[in-house]
């Protein structure tokens, strides 16, 4: 299992976390409930405009918004497909 030390708490996660080769899912920051609604909430009103939606949501960047989001929506369009 994974050490739970820093990479349980979001704060703490810093976009140089997801450089470099390895599984996708590995490298994407943990979102809770919360932060994924308003991701969704905001991604409709704005659009791409990762670092607006970053500015809502403390400790994230624009950088892992776009992350997490590009990988989902690729993940939903994937089991659709199937």
């Amino acid at each position: 299992m994974a050490d739970s030390g820093l990479s349980s708490s979001h704060a703490a996660t810093t976009s140089a976390d997801f450089r470099g080769d390895g599984s996708r899912d590995s490298k994407l920051p943990h979102f809770s409930e919360d932060e994924e609604t308003l991701i969704a909430r905001m991604y409709t009103l704005v659009g791409r405009r990762w670092s607006l939606i970053a500015g809502r949501i403390p400790g994230r960047s624009a950088e892992e918004i776009e992350k997490y989001w590009t990988s989902r929506y690729i993940r939903m369009m994937n089991e659709q497909r199937n």
